[in-house]
């Protein structure tokens, strides 16, 4: 059924689902409910009420058993025989419209059997009992999901518990949803008969919510017409002028995409590639996005060019045809087959120009991947259901569900009230968008767009990541508030202590509501002494960290023995760390030689080299030489002012002096620690300065003394061991050892 056929409010010409479907026009229910209940309903044969159904169904599934059908809309139409709708039509009219949507979807047949029965339990005297008796537990199992979401009210405190309740639904049964979307579709559809301010307020509920969850679950087909609908109601006037575009557009003769088409047409067949190439017409909504962005709209505008191939390796034939011979526009290409969307959607995108400047936007997938596109997990069939070979026994596992899913289900559970979750379901149904993040043994994370450390830290260890004390993305260290992108790999770095806490300040960083439900409820159990608000002002590991500045924050000690341990941290802002001992005068000079008889030799601070490394060597005043690693920016600065090299080798000894610095979290201990490990390697330390804490993270630098360079590579493996330090590197200038 139309929209314009049963919602008054929406003006006639403009049918947003027109410009989708062209191969089956929508049936009159108004009639059909009624011959439903005049017509024959013969024990054998298939009632003509629910031959559409049988139809569309047949349509993708050629082999299914119409007998459930026909059982259950018998059962459906003696149930609701004399209740009729608002609208004035029999009731049986409403079931049967939700399993039309679905079956010209490609729901499979236990989907159709317990759409026609979805209010039979609620709104009849049928039990689940007897459900189960006819269809089987499946069907009942479904049936249940959706009475349980209960009549809409719509009132403010009763629409977000209701959603709530449809997601709990979800999580078991990702088809209970389906049948949501599809019923309130058709709700949306017959809207006129109700008051504007009504209307208005189911609109926004649907736009909030529904819509976005049929993106989420890939349904296109009922979203966009959900949003068309929306936007009659919430938008008239703009719907108007969209409206009014779109008919002026139809009155010109000439079609730009129609020349288009045909021109994809001829070079694809001179390519001997089988692909069909259809014009789909965009619906309401996306034309008056494209009119907002670009202004006056073209022609081509109104439309795309769908290209339909047989195997995914044709979709790149199809697009190279296109590229080589028409002109390609390069910033319109995305690749959703290498790297799908998270709710299943897979295509190539691009666009093409002619000669005279039209522009058109073409999609590229397979027959399949369409279906998906359109239906989303609709068009998976039953997700439930074991393969022959599966030893679950029946259990349900969905491994089709999304990830996004999985995580709204966590995290409405520790909603704390509705008003919390209302609103922060809003916000994560906002996020369209989801990268993939990797973690180092190669598993994968899915958050939204613009998720930081800290979301990654809640997805991987839930309530344990109150530990947490940093990151390493792609292999350097980060703050907990680094944004991620899509292909990162995360090492999420966790501390000791059982009691380190979340701080406030991650609540600015946290961008899922897992994350931000944790956080708050943390900090609301366990406040910190002073803190008005009732939360933590600073984690567990940056206490830790300031006691790890006391146990030596500023100590410039010549031994690991004799450091001192202030009882606070200085106040003043920190300072640079000693230069390493090796490039003061009289320093020793390990053991390298120079081309310069009688000159002074001294190992540069800035990349303090060390046997083997590679070195080079300048003259400096006082008729010194100063060694540098070859790749040592200090040595490209010197080089790059004209300054002559002179040749250095390392002698025979194998004694030599290094400096090294070691990043860490801060611990209590940490130093002792850290020195004590150095101890047991026989080095010996020269020279060591820790600076203050600075988020989280505190910086140690040490001047060693090494009885072997061959020994380097153990000495920082066992720095690198002591808990807590995330890494250890070889000095490489000053200002870097600073920061």
């Amino acid at each position: 059924m139309s929209a314009e056929a049963t919602n008054p409010a929406t003006p006639a010409p403009a049918t947003p689902g027109t410009h989708r479907r062209k191969s089956r026009a929508r049936i009159d229910l108004r009639r059909l409910g009624r011959a439903a209940l005049l017509g024959p309903a013969t024990r054998d044969r298939l009632p003509d009420a629910i031959g559409h159904v049988a139809e569309a169904h047949r349509a993708h599934h050629p082999d299914a058993d119409l007998e459930p059908l026909r059982r259950a809309y018998l059962l459906a139409e003696s149930s609701h025989r004399g209740q009729m709708r608002k609208s004035g039509e029999p009731y049986i009219t409403h079931p049967l419209a939700v399993t039309l949507i679905l079956a010209e979807l490609g729901a499979e047949t236990t989907t159709l059997t317990a759409s026609l029965l979805h209010d039979t339990v609620e709104d009849t005297d049928v039990t689940l009992d007897q459900v189960r008796e006819q269809f089987g537990e499946e069907v009942r199992y479904l049936v249940d999901g959706v009475t349980k979401l209960e009549k809409v009210d719509y009132g403010a405190a009763a629409e977000p518990e209701t959603f709530r309740k449809m997601l709990v639904a979800t999580g078991s049964d990702v088809r209970v949803m389906s049948i949501k979307l599809a019923d309130r579709l058709h709700n949306m559809r017959t809207l006129g008969v109700m008051r504007p301010e009504k209307q208005a307020r189911i609109a926004k509920v649907t736009r909030d919510v529904l819509i976005p969850l049929a993106e989420r679950l890939g349904v296109q087909a009922l979203k966009t017409e959900l949003e068309d609908l929306v936007f009659a109601i919430l938008h008239p006037e703009e719907y108007e002028h969209t409206r009014e575009l779109i008919v002026e557009s139809a009155a010109h003769g000439d079609d730009p995409l129609a020349g288009m088409a045909e021109q994809v047409r001829t070079v694809l067949r001179e390519a001997d590639i089988q692909a069909e190439v259809l014009i789909r017409p965009r619906h309401f909504v996306s034309v008056h996005r494209i009119s907002r962005k670009r202004g006056r709209l073209r022609g081509a505008d109104f439309g795309r060019l769908l290209v339909l191939v047989n195997e995914d390796a044709d979709c790149y034939g199809v697009l190279g045809e296109l590229h080589t011979c028409m002109t390609p526009v390069v910033s319109e290409f995305k690749d959703f087959i290498a790297v799908p969307k998270f709710n299943l959607y897979q295509s190539l995108h691009t666009a093409v120009a002619r000669e005279d400047g039209e522009i058109a936007e073409v999609l590229i997938r397979t027959h399949q991947m369409h279906k998906v596109a359109e239906a989303g997990v609709i068009a998976l069939g039953n997700p439930y259901a074991p393969a022959p070979d599966d030893p679950s026994d029946g259990e349900r596992v969905d491994p089709t569900r999304p990830g996004w899913l999985s995580r709204l289900l966590t995290w409405q559970e520790a909603a704390p009230d509705t008003d919390t979750f209302w609103s922060t379901l809003r916000e994560d149904l906002a996020q369209d968008r989801e990268i993939t993040v990797f973690r180092p043994d190669g598993g994968a994370l899915g958050l939204p767009e613009g998720a930081s450390c800290v979301d990654a830290a809640y997805a991987q260890y839930g309530e344990d990541a109150h530990a947490c004390i940093g990151a390493r993305v792609n292999g350097r260290l980060a703050t907990l508030g680094t944004v991620l992108q899509d292909g990162d790999t995360v090492q999420l770095l966790m501390g000791q202590d059982p009691a380190s806490e979340p701080s406030r300040e991650w609540l600015e960083h946290a961008h899922t509501p897992a994350a931000r439900i944790a956080i708050q409820r943390r900090l609301a159990v366990h406040p910190a002494p002073g803190d008005p608000s009732g939360g933590t002002s600073a984690p567990g590991a940056a206490r830790h960290g300031a006691e790890a500045a006391a146990d030596g924050a500023g100590a410039h000690t010549s031994a690991p023995d004799t450091a001192a341990r202030p009882t606070a941290p200085p106040s003043r802002p920190p300072a640079p760390p000693a230069r390493p001992m090796a490039d003061a005068p009289g320093a020793r000079a390990a053991n390298a030689v120079v081309d310069l008889p009688g000159a002074s030799v001294r190992l540069a601070g800035c990349c303090t080299p060390v046997p083997p490394d590679e070195v080079t060597g300048f003259a400096v005043r006082g008729g010194a030489v100063t060694v540098h690693r070859v790749e040592c920016a200090g040595a490209a600065r010197m080089k790059s002012t004209g300054r002559p090299e002179i040749g250095v080798r390392w002698g025979d000894t194998t004694d030599c002096r290094v400096t090294l610095v070691a990043e860490s979290f801060g611990r209590p201990h940490l130093l002792a620690d850290l020195t004590e490990a150095i101890a047991l390697e026989g080095v010996a330390i020269v020279s060591a300065t820790v600076e203050p804490p600075s988020q989280q993270r505190v910086r140690h630098t040490y001047t060693l003394q090494l009885p072997d360079a061959a020994h380097l590579p153990a000495l920082m493996r066992a720095m690198r061991n002591v808990p807590g330090v995330y890494d250890v590197s070889r000095a490489h200038n000053a200002a870097a050892a600073a920061r």
